[in-house]
């Protein structure tokens, strides 16, 4: 009777235990707020996925698009959710899942009786909600999150120039709610007119609609320095590839998006307070890298994301402790290894998001086979990159990852390469080198027994194992022969 109460107990307890582990939706990992905590595992974000019509755009099969991302490994999609639609053509991109065909985008907001919608069929009427889109909306997060996908919902965009606004759904012509004619560049903004209503009013829509999904956290605004601009910062960049010097501009949004952010922000808080679940929030904050400036954020931003973002993203703003996001690459060609050395680096400089841009997903191919594009069009995507960003994925998973922190100490030498270094010092050590053939990598180590093993970036084979025995101090491995870029896992041996 004693056991059999006992075991009842251990029962008990293992199901409270199971029921507090599992009482958030994905947040910001109690011992080390770089990475994620999902459903009671450490998480990083790395995805290589299609662009962010999957919901509003109707002829795309999203259940075969997130069976895609499930079989390829990945953990990690993003949306728009309807205020933000493209015209084919728009970046030059071709069969571009943002641009649906005429009168096939599906918005949060009803049709009215009125002719007129720019990207076909009749306007739209913002005192009136689509039953439909919610449906499918909810539909798309739920089986996101039967695969175990999280999904970064992006309620607004920039909109970034005239033809586009004239798509849009708050353009005045394009509903009938008699909304102030304004500039484009003043959507997101405070001085926005009636149009501030009906944001507040989505926004509050598809908080609450969203509310029991443990798989979405959400971000404000898709590229806000688009729109409202002020050029405040010029980088110095080097090219290892190209060994050449150039100069970027960083924008920044103006003090005016950054207000209407922080506005946003406060709409989602608030109207989450007293709901079951409160969700992360994310910023987009610019391209390449800055040193974020902490009187620019709502103090409810967890997540700070980056465009095309450089590594250096991470090394300057390591020390606000929030998730520092690599949140959309693409735009650098249609071969794989940039964007596969592009996640490498970021993700090895501290990372804890990865999304590239994959066009070999469109409408009719929704498997990510389309091959269609040329060297006109603005990045790439295959299976072969999707394969080469789980070997990423499964690198980074092989470790106890939560202890890892960026490492510039370790290498000593590293000649005609670039290297990146994750370390639990004297414990485990997770390094990407890019370039070269053949590295001697001279380590500065602590006394142990290691287990060193060489990784393929491209399929994951370990190229060479070896057990090191090491004295302390300086310590040269000698690689492999290699093409472009391999990894190093090393752990001490505890046998």
């Amino acid at each position: 009777m004693i056991k059999t109460r006992l075991l009842l107990v251990i029962i008990a307890l293992q199901f409270i235990v199971c029921n507090l582990v599992y009482a958030n939706p994905i947040r910001l990992h109690p011992y080390n707020k770089h990475y994620f905590l999902f459903r009671g595992e450490p998480t990083i974000l790395i995805t290589t996925g299609e662009h962010y019509g999957s919901v509003l755009n109707l002829d795309f099969d999203y259940i075969k698009y997130l069976n895609t991302l499930k079989s390829s490994g990945l953990n990690y999609t993003r949306i728009f959710t309807g205020t933000h639609v493209e015209y084919s053509g728009f970046f030059s991109i071709e069969n571009n899942t943002l641009a649906p065909a005429k009168g096939r985008a599906i918005v949060p907001w009803a049709r009215s009786n009125v002719p007129g919608y720019k990207g076909g069929g009749n306007r739209y009427d913002f005192d009136k909600w689509n039953p439909e889109y919610f449906n499918r909306l909810k539909d798309f997060i739920s089986e996101a999150g039967k695969r175990g996908i999280i999904v970064e919902v992006t309620p607004f965009s920039s909109i970034y120039e005239e033809n586009l606004w004239s798509y849009n759904p708050l353009n005045p012509s394009n509903n009938v709610n008699e909304i102030d004619s304004i500039n484009f560049k003043d959507v997101h903004t405070l001085n926005n007119g009636k149009i501030l209503k009906y944001q507040e009013n989505l926004v509050r829509k598809i908080v609450r609609e969203l509310n029991e999904y443990d798989n979405i956290f959400y971000e404000i605004q898709n590229e806000p320095w688009s729109d409202q601009t002020v050029t405040t910062h010029i980088l110095n960049q080097y090219d290892e590839e190209s060994n050449k010097s150039w100069k970027r501009i960083v924008d920044l949004a103006s003090d005016a998006s950054l207000e209407w952010q922080k506005h946003i922000a406060s709409i989602i808080k608030e109207t989450e307070t007293g709901l079951k679940y409160e969700h992360l929030i994310a910023q987009n904050y610019c391209n390449f890298y800055f040193p974020v400036r902490i009187k620019e954020f709502s103090p409810d931003i967890s997540i700070i994301n980056f465009h095309y973002a450089w590594p250096e993203a991470v090394c300057l703003n390591y020390g606000l402790d929030k998730v520092i996001s690599f949140d959309e690459s693409g735009f650098a060609g249609i071969e794989d290894k940039t964007y596969r050395k592009q996640a490498w680096n970021f993700i090895l400089a501290g990372g804890g998001v990865f999304n590239h841009l994959d066009y070999s997903f469109a409408v009719g191919n929704e498997d990510g086979t389309f091959q269609g594009y040329t060297s006109s069009n603005p990045g790439g995507g295959s299976p072969n990159l999707r394969s080469q960003i789980k070997v990423l994925k499964d690198f980074m998973y092989s470790f106890d990852f939560i202890k890892l922190k960026p490492d510039i100490m370790l290498v000593k030498k590293a000649p005609g390469v670039f290297t990146r270094v994750l370390a639990e010092i004297g414990k485990q050590y997770a390094i990407y080198i890019d370039g070269g053939e053949k590295c001697d990598l001279e380590l500065e180590l602590p006394e142990g027994k290691y287990i060193v093993d060489w990784v393929s970036t491209k399929n994951g084979n370990i190229e060479k194992t070896e057990t090191v025995a090491h004295t302390g101090g300086s310590v040269t491995l000698i690689s492999p022969m290699y093409n472009e870029d391999i990894a190093v896992r090393i752990k001490k041996n505890t046998r």
